[in-house]
């Protein structure tokens, strides 16, 4: 089961993530170009991670696990909470995480994502 560590260092292995503490000591958050694209609280049982995600994938995602909800404290429509209960596959939630990386950097300037090394 995926666990608080391995959404660490899953996150931080992005090309160009950078691990910040915005929110206090408790939750990590990661960022590209300085926008955000996972937030892990480092602390709770059981551990959860929130992602970004496509509004249409977001509901789907919803519909086929309950472990899987609207973001927690973030808007509803594009960010989705996942906790790690084991009920959503290892793979498919690191599967998510990229989904998350790739919709933020979708979204930067060019100039940006060229900087960024994989």
């Amino acid at each position: 089961m995926p666990d608080v560590d391995r959404m660490c260092a899953a996150c931080g292995a992005l090309p160009g993530a950078v691990e910040t503490y915005p929110f206090g000591d408790g939750v990590a958050v990661f960022k590209v170009g300085g926008k955000m694209f996972a937030l892990v609280p480092l602390s709770g049982e059981p551990a959860s991670v929130s992602l970004k995600c496509d509004p249409d994938f977001a509901l789907s995602l919803r519909d086929r696990y309950p472990a899987i909800t609207a973001g927690y404290h973030l808007n509803k429509r594009h960010w989705n909470t996942v906790v790690l209960d084991g009920s959503v596959p290892d793979d498919e939630v690191l599967e998510l995480i990229d989904h998350s990386y790739d919709l933020v950097v979708s979204g930067l300037p060019k100039a940006t994502r060229a900087n960024l090394t994989p």
